[in-house]
């Protein structure tokens, strides 16, 4: 029995005595550490003070991993909402927003590892950064980042608070903590709290010998707002697209557009590898829009040739070429906004694509102009849509147009409706949903065309053709032929058929009740607008039915 108490005896001993023994963290001999939360890094820093520099891994990883380095000409872009700086290996000349600044102190690479000096990252992401001047730790610290301080709470000046490897007094002691000194509080819990010290040693120490300071945001600088968020605010985008090719057309001839607000004419397109831009715009056609309170928001496509845009889009200086060049159209002929256009992309060019946009974003807002894309819906086409991410354009982007059409393309085997209502809300749900897209970002795309087709026995088997025909032409059709439509439950569109000799015609009709059907879906999902393609297939019919959605 005696010996059962000595042994529960010398136990609860064990658990009362503190663990007496010291050890050094692992880091310890590490040149310039760095820490995010208290968490080391991979990637030590290299300079001090003014000539600090951050390593990309780490910078990747913690603060932006849109941050982009391009081996081929050794530059480094680091975008946000409102800026773009580009810098060079081994060159203390950069550009902010495309204009030439000067840097102190150069990117360097050393072991492979480039390394971005600290002031441009300041400028760019407004990091804020503590350097330990004894052991050289870094303290890196995130923009809008809630960072709780506090100080040791020991009891005397001569006193001291253990600071253990582990939230257990049985932890060794990574360091003895005089009364007052600083910490920041990086996880809280009952009894132990994770905290940091000035010199970087992170580990855990007893809450009752911690006294809670203030818990501090490191500055988000404010943002002007830009053109989207005062003279949109509020209001409907109801957007015609302008087919425009080689034979100009005068504006004056297009008549009343009731309820349009934004004409895009297709101006522009990259024409060679290099990103050179070709331009067809037009200052009466401007004018024109403008004399009616129209906004002209122009299209910039890349000709839909694949190839041309892996070269167009590869390197920082073809993108700046083609930035430059649309900013420089934009001036000219007082654009209000940029629509972006790029179809038929390799997949694997997608990423270029999304970097294009982050690049051309913050110019677009110096120069005040609206910057849209249109998409399309999510399929697993390579070439139409999985080259697009919508999520990460999104941010980017004012508004994003979802070209819900060609649910049945111009060379389907099958014949059907260009765009279905059911098929119309699944592809905008999706976006939503998967993607992530603000309703308030996202403009539900409209056909203005339908497809008349033709399907014809040919050696025991049914041929299908179509053609594109606006609503015009479609009425006109109705009329000589007599055809009376009827509702089609399964698309929600007004559908007639007809057989001429040995040809059956099918058509699904766009008209007053399926554009009603869209601007009802528009308004349900509570989308920023509506956008039509194109001007010249709709009509009065048109205009008056989506000008209700306001």
């Amino acid at each position: 029995m005696a010996v059962c108490i000595l042994i529960i005896i010398a136990a609860a001993a064990y658990i009362a005595i503190p663990n007496p023994f010291h050890e050094d963290p692992d880091w310890k001999g590490i040149d310039k550490p760095i820490f995010v939360k208290g968490e080391l890094m991979q990637y030590p820093a290299k300079g001090t003070g003014d000539s600090l520099q951050i390593p990309l891994p780490v910078l990747q990883s913690k603060i932006d991993p849109n941050i982009r380095y391009e081996q081929a000409t050794q530059s480094i872009i680091l975008t946000s909402s409102s800026h773009i700086m580009h810098l060079k290996e081994g060159s203390t000349k950069a550009e902010l927003n495309m204009k030439p600044v000067q840097l102190r102190f150069a990117p360097e690479q050393q072991q492979q590892v480039i390394y971005v000096p600290l002031a441009a990252l300041k400028q760019i992401y407004h990091i804020d950064v503590h350097e330990d001047p004894d052991t050289g730790a870094v303290i890196l610290m995130r923009a809008g980042e809630r960072v709780q301080y506090a100080k040791v709470s020991a009891g005397g000046s001569d006193q001291t608070v253990a600071l253990r490897s582990e939230a257990s007094i049985h932890a060794p002691v990574y360091n003895d903590v005089p009364d007052g000194a600083n910490l920041r509080i990086w996880q809280t819990g009952d009894q132990w709290l994770k905290v940091q010290l000035d010199n970087g040693i992170t580990g855990y120490m007893q809450q009752q010998a911690i006294r809670l300071g203030e818990l501090t945001t490191i500055p988000v600088p404010a943002i002007p707002d830009n053109r989207v968020q005062t003279d949109w605010k509020g209001k409907k985008v109801n957007l015609a697209w302008e087919a425009v090719y080689e034979k100009r057309r005068d504006p004056h001839t297009i008549g009343e557009l009731p309820g349009i607000n934004v004409l895009s004419p297709t101006w522009f397109e990259i024409v060679d590898d290099s990103g050179n831009v070709r331009s067809k715009a037009d200052m009466e056609y401007v004018n024109w829009a403008h004399h009616r309170g129209i906004e002209i928001w122009a299209l910039l496509s890349n000709g839909f040739d694949a190839d041309r845009t892996t070269e167009a889009l590869s390197s920082y200086e073809n993108r700046r070429r083609i930035i430059t060049q649309i900013l420089e159209y934009a001036r000219i002929y007082q654009l209000d906004g940029i629509n972006i256009d790029f179809e038929n992309v390799h997949t694997t060019d997608g990423p270029n694509v999304t970097q294009f946009i982050r690049e051309l974003k913050p110019l677009a807002s110096e120069y005040s102009l609206v910057l849209s894309m249109d998409v399309t819906p999510k399929s697993n086409s390579e070439l139409w849509s999985k080259f697009l991410d919508r999520q990460s354009l999104a941010p980017s982007l004012d508004y994003m147009m979802v070209m819900a059409y060609d649910e049945h393309w111009a060379s389907s085997p099958k014949a059907g409706s260009v765009a279905s209502l059911t098929w119309t809300e699944k592809a905008m749900q999706r976006v939503l949903e998967e993607d992530e897209v603000p309703a308030d970002k996202l403009i539900l795309g409209i056909p203005l065309y339908t497809r008349i087709w033709t399907e014809k026995s040919e050696n025991g088997q049914t041929k299908v053709s179509s053609k594109a025909v606006g609503m015009e032409s479609i009425a006109k059709l109705l009329a000589e032929k007599k055809l009376k439509p009827r509702l089609d439950p399964d698309t929600g569109q007004n559908y007639v058929e007809y057989k001429e000799k040995d040809v059956t015609y099918k058509i699904w009709i766009e008209d007053e009740l399926s554009l009603t059907a869209r601007v009802e879906l528009a308004r349900k999902l509570q989308l920023a607008g509506v956008a039509s393609w194109t001007r010249s297939l709709g009509d009065e019919r048109a205009w008056n039915t989506l000008s209700t959605f306001k």
